[in-house]
Formats: structure tokens, sequence, C-alpha cells
């Protein structure tokens, strides 16, 4: 009834992308935490790796860039088919004591390469990992992990709600990339933007954002 109207927001942890950072993404989503105000949460962490210092890093910047893995010593490339991709166990680890530490979540944001952290996320969470005990993801300019020794997330399709935000003109994860993430998993939800790589929260996309969370009541993820 009029009670449960009045639920508690849903909680999401937040995954920055590569090159990033906590206080960066939480700077960069004012308007998307605006437009979830009372229907969902953000909480944001850090990647476990920082990065070197990059010409287009803020000089004025007092956190390092950082990363969830790596396809080569200390750089990465999404369309990289990585031989020996490094510093994802220490990832999906900081994942698992976030959830448990600040938690309880109800589900996973990720942007960019934190959004293909997020799918595996789904992927190990949809097999039974007890670590990720969350009931959905949204997932901005995701992408699958070309390395082979990821190859074993995408092998069955993911049975998790995913909503899938895609930009038409993003020049870092290209659209098709992002599509081929969605087609990796049970219905997800495509919404495409004419926008580049940033989170949109235009009209159309806000009302995509609550109508994806309308589906999960905190708690379920549990």
């Amino acid at each position: 009834g009029a009670a449960m109207a009045e639920a508690l927001p849903l909680r999401l942890l937040a995954l920055h992308g590569y090159r990033q950072s906590a206080r960066r993404l939480r700077q960069r989503t004012g308007a998307l935490r605006k437009a979830l105000r009372g229907r969902a949460e953000l909480v944001v962490i850090d990647a476990p790796h920082s990065l070197p210092a990059g010409a287009e890093d803020d000089p004025d910047g007092d956190d390092p860039p950082r990363g969830w893995w790596f396809s080569g010593p200390g750089t990465f490339e999404a369309g990289e088919a990585a031989a020996a991709p490094a510093g994802l166990e220490e990832s999906l680890s900081a994942v698992a004591v976030a959830l448990a530490e600040h938690g309880p979540f109800d589900g996973l944001l990720g942007f960019s390469q934190g959004a293909a952290l997020a799918a595996m996320v789904c992927a190990l969470r949809a097999r039974g990992d007890p670590r990720f005990p969350v009931a959905f993801a949204v997932l901005v300019a995701g992408f699958a992990s070309r390395a082979p020794a990821h190859g074993h997330f995408y092998r069955e399709p993911i049975a998790l709600p995913t909503l899938h935000v895609v930009g038409d003109t993003d020049a870092v994860i290209a659209a098709p990339l992002s599509k081929e993430l969605a087609q990796c998993f049970v219905e997800p939800v495509v919404l495409t933007h004419p926008g580049g790589h940033f989170i949109p929260v235009a009209a159309a996309q806000k009302k995509a954002y609550l109508e994806f969370l309308e589906r999960f009541c905190p708690g379920q993820g549990q």
C-alpha cells in the first residue's frame, strides 16, 4: 500500500572507468544521482590498481587514475585479446569486500571498464558465487573482455537482469562492443543514446533508468 511506496531507495555499488577514480566518477554522476534521488543511491569505490599519471590527467587531481585490470604491463586496451591479463582477481575481491563492508547492496552500476567488471560479477553471481549478492546491474559503455583467460565469463547466457546503455557516437567503447556484451545476457534491456562516452541523463534516459529500477525492491540481492 501507501507505506510501501515510501520504500527505501535501492543501493547501487558504482564502478568507475579505466583512468578514473571513485572521486572522479562521483563528480561526473551528479546529474544521475539527482535524477535517481529517492529511487536509488550510488556508493562509489576505487579500483585497487593505480596507474602511472598520463598527459591527459588533471594535474590538480589529488588522486591517481586507477584501473580494474590490465591488458599489458600498466596499460589497457578494450579491443585487445590480452594473452596475460593482470589484476582482475584483486578487483573481484575488492568488489566482494565492498559488498560485504558497505552493504547490503541491491545492484551494480558500472561505467566503461567498470561496466565490463560488473558484467563479470553478474556472471559469477548467476553461477551462485556467494561473494556477490546483487540482483541486477546497469552497464554503461560496457564491453566483453577479449582476453581468452576471461572467456569463461561469457560461455553461457548470464541470467541476471541488466540495463545496457550504449552511446551511438562513443569513440572509446564503440557501440557494437556494448551491444555484443548485451547479447551475453538473458533478456537484456538495451538503451541507446546519440551521445558519446559518458553516462547520459537526458529525460529519455532518466525515464529508462527509473523504469528498469522499478522492477526491483530493496533487499532482493540477498
